[in-house]
């Protein structure tokens, strides 16, 4: 047992951060305080009105703290720490995928781009986006308002006349002089102002030029800054949300059943870029004022690199730290930033929106979470299972005519998918279009160290028929020979045609086969696990053959390795154009010969 008199008998009255320990001396909760004594006394009362806090008192084994010089450190110290230990009676927010970014690259024609990630490369990057579908859509907008290239550096390079997006007017074709510098780096800074919001400054030179290319009797010029003006003012129509609006994130907040979500809206330069909804995983009993301190905590300190804060975040609810929050906010970004919660006439709009939003997300969220319950447990019922299924898995073989084998293992909990537990197989040292033995070799990595105390699944489906079942038996009943239990085995073979709902089931064992109606819900999950195995293998196959294809072809050839098949590739801009290449053109790629150019040549042409 803890000895929290002797322990609070030392702890210091200045803010910091405090950690909680159970018996393993693992982290199980991350808190700050102004007043760590007060705060951590209040833990040890005789009566907890909480029960959370009941159960997190109750496996305390140790307390460590951490005294800070003021609240702001505190916090961003409890985030730090929140993020290194990810404590499970913390409210957690699982997401740390970076942002998507527009990025306008520092070359002398610079290119417009798809960004995630670090930002090394030189250019302006305009963003956030919500997600990368956004930027996509940004980028396809920008391409048909401004003929700036999009292509590849290694694509753009090796061109010696226009492509196809200069045919059909979405480039202005640089790469070969179609376009002046001057008018280019014109086009470069109108899409620059245009990514900024500044629309009507866009329109307005463009209104100019056009206007002086008339007057100067250059009426092709004029019909086409004419064309561009008309798609512009449509698009800003379209986009615009109000001139007086700026930069600002608008929070909406839903918890029911245990479940959270925030729904924000992007609104940047006065458009909205997109909406998200987020799920942090929140421990059972935690209050609302906790789940809304704990998502903006992590949210906003967390992975500043790849997020842009802006000038103001509108939020329904208030929470304990929201000044000190707002304060770490504005030291990280460097300028001023307001979090408001009372708002009126369009943004109080906004915030209706968003709310209505996070609540529509959280009743779809609960409708999904008792479906897959429900499918569960009729599982549980046709697979004959007295205890409940807390884990499957679902082994599939994908292949062409046995090139480029891959295995894929996916998982399902009680709550669908667990994507964070796939796992791909690259089957080698079999025979090409030997299902049976690819079928055995995932099995084996997958359960070559298998331990009692590890991720056994309750149920492994095999994605196959009696041969492919046959083969997973034996593995199975090899690596779980020394355990308890041993999971249970079912093959889906496909049924006539092959079309869904004809599926055959063959029990492991017993080999006894057996049918579903095609509308029993247990079917309907199968279906899933079966087809998002077969998703996963058939993505990871179409990769490696490709890879397989585009290196196989040169590094056959004598003398080329991965060095020289890589500058091949990327100063001719692709397979293909080196296989159209001549003598002359392969010479010109550095570390090429003429002689190892006419290697190439010949060989490429049989």
């Amino acid at each position: 047992m803890f000895d929290h008199k002797a322990f609070l008998k030392t702890v210091s009255s200045a803010s910091g951060v405090y950690r909680m320990y159970d018996a393993s001396a693992e982290v199980i909760y991350v808190g700050k305080a102004k007043d760590l004594k007060k705060r951590l006394s209040s833990y040890f009362r005789t009566n907890l009105p909480n029960i959370k806090t009941q159960a997190l008192v109750s496996n305390i084994a140790n307390i460590d703290v951490t005294v800070t010089h003021s609240e702001t450190e505190a916090l961003i110290l409890e985030n730090d720490y929140i993020k290194q230990y990810m404590p499970k009676y913390n409210v957690l927010l699982r997401d740390d995928k970076s942002y998507p970014y527009i990025l306008l690259s520092g070359h002398k024609h610079p290119r417009l781009a798809y960004h995630r990630g670090a930002q090394r490369e030189k250019g302006e990057y305009f963003g956030p986006y919500p997600n990368g579908g956004a930027v996509r859509e940004s980028l396809n907008l920008m391409q048909k308002l401004f003929p700036i290239r999009q292509c590849e550096d290694a694509y753009y390079r090796a061109r010696s006349r226009p492509c196809l997006q200069y045919q059909i007017g979405r480039c202005s074709a640089p790469c070969v002089g179609k376009i002046s510098d001057e008018d280019y780096d014109e086009q470069v800074r109108l899409a620059t102002l245009f990514l900024r919001g500044k629309d009507q400054q866009v329109i307005a030179s463009l209104v100019s030029k056009m206007e002086a290319a008339a007057i100067a009797m250059e009426y092709e010029a004029a019909a086409r800054y004419r064309d561009q003006i008309q798609a512009l003012r449509k698009v800003a129509e379209q986009q615009n949300v109000s001139g007086q609006q700026g930069d600002m994130d608008v929070i909406g907040v839903n918890y029911a059943s245990g479940i959270a979500c925030f729904h924000i809206l992007f609104i940047r330069e006065g458009k909205i870029f997109g909406s998200r909804s987020y799920f942090p995983a929140v421990p059972d009993a935690t209050e609302l004022g906790e789940v809304l301190r704990a998502f903006m905590l992590q949210f906003y300190l967390g992975n500043e690199a790849h997020r842009s804060i802006p000038k103001e975040v509108l939020l329904g609810e208030e929470f304990e730290d929201l000044h000190e929050l707002e304060a770490a906010m504005q030291d990280s970004l460097g300028h001023r930033l307001e979090i408001k919660s009372k708002v009126r006439a369009e943004r109080a709009a906004f915030l209706r929106l968003a709310n209505t939003n996070a609540a529509n997300a959280v009743v779809t969220k609960l409708a999904h979470k008792s479906t897959v319950e429900q499918r569960m447990e009729l599982l549980e019922e046709v697979l004959g299972l007295s205890a409940p299924i807390q884990r499957m898995e679902c082994f599939d073989i994908s292949h062409t005519m046995g090139e480029s084998t891959v295995a894929s293992c996916v998982v399902f909990n009680r709550e669908g998918p667990n994507k964070g537990e796939y796992r791909r197989y690259n089957i080698s040292g079999i025979t090409g279009g030997d299902d049976y033995a690819a079928m055995a070799q995932a099995l084996t990595r997958r359960f070559d160290k298998i331990e009692r105390t590890g991720k056994v699944p309750d149920v492994i489906f095999i994605d196959g028929g009696l041969g492919q079942l046959r083969a997973a038996m034996s593995i199975v009943k090899d690596k779980f020979a020394e355990l308890e239990r041993q999971p249970l085995l079912v093959g889906v073979a496909k049924g006539e045609s092959r079309k869904p709902g004809l599926e055959t089931l063959i029990f492991g064992g017993s080999e006894a086969e057996f049918s579903l109606e095609s509308d029993n819900p247990a079917l309907h999950l199968i279906q899933h696990i079966r087809d998002e195995s077969h998703r996963f293998a058939i993505t990871g196959h179409r990769a490696k053959r490709q890879q397989t294809r585009n290196t196989s072809t040169l590094e056959s050839i004598p003398g080329i390795g991965p060095k020289r098949r890589k500058a091949l590739l990327q100063y001719l801009g692709g397979l293909q154009q080196v296989k159209n290449a001549s003598v002359a053109e392969l010479a010109k790629v550095p570390g090429i010969s003429a002689e190892m150019a006419q290697t190439i040549h010949d060989a490429l042409r049989g």
